[in-house]
């Protein structure tokens, strides 16, 4: 595989790099992106390196 076609998809929120990659036929629909970093998770859509970003998940709250 040639490093050109693929590229690392950056959380939408903060910016850090997730561990995710993409290749340019990658399609990904409705898709739960989750944050290392910022411990937060998006559903995004993504097309052609392009990433959409739907709706945003609060982190999950811990039971006292």
């Amino acid at each position: 595989m040639n490093i050109s076609e693929e590229k690392w998809v950056l959380c939408p929120l903060c910016g850090a790099k997730t561990r995710l990659r993409l290749l340019q036929r990658t399609e990904l629909r409705e898709f739960p992106l989750f944050c290392p970093k910022c411990k937060r998770e998006t559903i995004i859509n993504a097309q052609n390196y392009k990433v959409e970003i739907i709706s945003s998940q609060p982190d999950a709250k811990t039971q006292c």
